[in-house]
């Protein structure tokens, strides 16, 4: 009987510690279907995805891989060029951004390339 009581107590613990936090991305959990990709500012849509997710490596001072996302004029150069894009969306051929976290969800990264199709504008 004590043998089914430690038996019952271990499966109740390992199953109190395997059921830890994640990252959770709200629209991959519960997607509507909803992505507005309408008139992209760079200002209100795009320069807060990277502040958020790339500017912590890629900065003024930090700019790990010599990159640097912080301005307007540093973003344009990795959007001409086509690595901005690729990166984000794990294109082969890229290396695959952020690093170490997980992809960008799908919503961000069309209104990336929303913003990027309409022309990029500084905006």
């Amino acid at each position: 009987m004590k043998l089914n009581a430690v038996c019952w107590s271990l499966l109740v613990m390992t199953s109190l510690l395997t059921s830890s936090c994640y990252y959770d991305v709200e629209e991959e959990l519960y997607p509507s279907g909803n992505c507005d990709t309408e008139n992209m500012s760079f200002s209100q849509h795009i320069m807060p995805v990277f502040t958020q997710n790339c500017n912590i490596c890629h900065a003024t001072g930090v700019e790990q891989g010599d990159v640097i996302l912080d301005s307007y004029d540093a973003v344009l150069p990795y959007v001409t060029n086509g690595k901005l894009i690729g990166s984000i969306q794990h294109a082969n051929g890229f290396v695959a951004m952020p690093q170490g976290q997980p992809q960008l969800s799908a919503c961000t990264i069309d209104k990336i390339a929303a913003w990027i199709a309409d022309g990029a504008l500084n905006n």
